[in-house]
């Protein structure tokens, strides 16, 4: 039996792999399946094929797996919110993602020897409901109602959510109070195809002691009388919204956030502590989105050098330079390396604030800067990586190596570059000592990870 596109067919899911999809087999030919959980037996839709696999969706679930949530009338990924691993329960979703590591690890990075440690999941409550910055586009329903919620998968139409559930309570919260009052209001709706209309995006950060910052993002060149009588309004009646921004942004773009940012009403800041450093959040600021997972991983990160005292620690990749601030309590002295100028400006902010005076903040492409200021002579006993998901070039670590830093301690975002990046510094005389998973965004496929690497004597 061969398949085509639009056939629908009964399979049964044999296991997860790399990205979260489960795996099944019609005659040999491999058909993945998102939202499936190995055991499943499934009628599903062929949506694409290529030479060697295909790709479908459930139609129906006829049997569900073991490790599925209770829950078996949820199948589609509009049913999860868009998060690709809700469908299996919390521990299941923890060994797969310990597994995943180990395999790419061995499949990209060729690393067989190293011990995978055991994922370090989320508390129980930190598992749903973690997220303090949550930006949702604007849409009408057939019903000329103002909405918002998420994309459909590969698709710019938006379906509605009123509690997220990886949302902070809050963030849910003053999203649904913003909607029922703009129901009210006589304030249009961006329509992309036309790019005609003002409401494009709304954005809400929370901190940990519930208080919210609202920011409206507008099709605009300025703030309209209405906007800002109708944000007023909102700030007077919710009483945990404690800052209010406008975003202009005008541009045909996929970006949310415009590049003008206009402090309407109260504090201009929104404050976060991490390790007994006061942090001030804006609505450009990069800061981690689940807090409680961020001092694990940064913890774990910290505890991977051999010792910190006395030494010269550089902060590649650095965003407003939390980690960098941290390790300054017992280094010498920490560089801190950020390409984003918006970041670098919080983290000077963030380092007077606090009485830092140990840091150093660099402007600029890290692949550069950071051998900039080795071949300039400075002293670097360390290096901690946290680069974006495209990981770090590869030219950038090989030259890296030839200068013998002691230790490197690598947060990775995306397992598949931390292994190709593994098995460059490997060939390039260093160890990799240990790896630890992290689980930073529950109830999805994406994992973080920490590795120690020592340069071999």
């Amino acid at each position: 039996m061969s398949i085509s596109v639009g056939d629908k067919v009964v399979i049964d899911i044999e296991k997860i792999v790399y990205g979260g999809e489960g795996l099944g087999f019609v005659n040999d030919f491999a058909v993945f399946v998102p939202m499936t959980v190995p055991g499943d037996k499934v009628e599903i839709e062929i949506i694409s094929k290529k030479k060697t696999y295909a790709r479908g969706i459930i139609t129906k679930l006829l049997e569900a797996g073991a490790e599925r949530i209770e829950d078996t009338s949820k199948i589609s990924f509009e049913d999860f919110h868009g998060c690709d691993f809700g469908m299996l329960n919390y521990e299941s979703q923890l060994k797969y993602k310990t597994e995943l590591v180990k395999d790419v690890m061995e499949k990209i990075g060729g690393v067989k020897d190293v011990l995978v440690s055991d994922i370090v999941g989320a508390d129980e409550e930190d598992t749903h409901n973690y997220r303090n910055k949550v930006i949702e586009p604007f849409a009408l329903d057939k019903n000329k109602k103002i909405i918002t919620g998420m994309f459909k998968r590969k698709s710019h139409e938006v379906f509605e959510v009123k509690e997220n559930m990886l949302s902070s309570h809050l963030a849910n919260k003053v999203i649904n109070i913003v909607k029922t009052m703009l129901n009210k209001s006589k304030i249009s709706v961006y329509k992309e195809k036309e790019h005609r209309g003002l409401l494009r995006h709304i954005m809400v950060r929370t901190n940990s002691k519930n208080e919210a910052m609202l920011v409206l993002v507008l099709n605009a060149k300025k703030v309209f009388r209405d906007i800002e009588e109708f944000l007023k309004n909102v700030y007077d009646s919710i009483d945990e919204v404690k800052s209010v921004y406008v975003s202009l942004n005008n541009e045909i773009t996929n970006v949310a956030l415009g590049k003008e940012n206009i402090h309407l009403f109260g504090d201009k800041y929104l404050k976060e502590t991490i390790n007994g450093i006061n942090f001030n959040i804006s609505p450009n600021s990069f800061f981690q989105i689940n807090v409680n997972q961020t001092k694990k991983l940064y913890d774990i990160g910290i505890s991977f050098f051999d010792d910190i005292n006395d030494k010269y620690i550089v902060d590649a990749f650095s965003g407003t330079g939390t980690i960098g601030m941290i390790l300054s309590k017992n280094a010498k002295k920490v560089y801190s390396i950020e390409i984003i100028k918006e970041a670098v400006k919080d983290g000077i902010r963030t380092a007077r604030e606090n009485g830092i005076e140990n840091i150093e903040f660099i402007t600029g492409d890290v692949n550069k800067e950071l051998l900039n200021l080795i071949e300039k002579g400075k002293r670097v006993d360390a290096v901690i990586f946290d680069p974006p998901r495209k990981g770090i070039e590869g030219d950038s670590l090989i030259k890296l190596a030839k200068h013998k830093i002691n230790e490197i301690v690598y947060i990775s975002c995306n397992p598949s570059t931390f292994a190709r990046d593994s098995k460059i510094l490997i060939e390039e005389g260093y160890k990799l000592e240990k790896i630890q998973p992290v689980d930073m965004f529950p109830q999805t496929n994406h994992i973080e990870v920490v590795g120690k690497f020592s340069l071999i004597k």
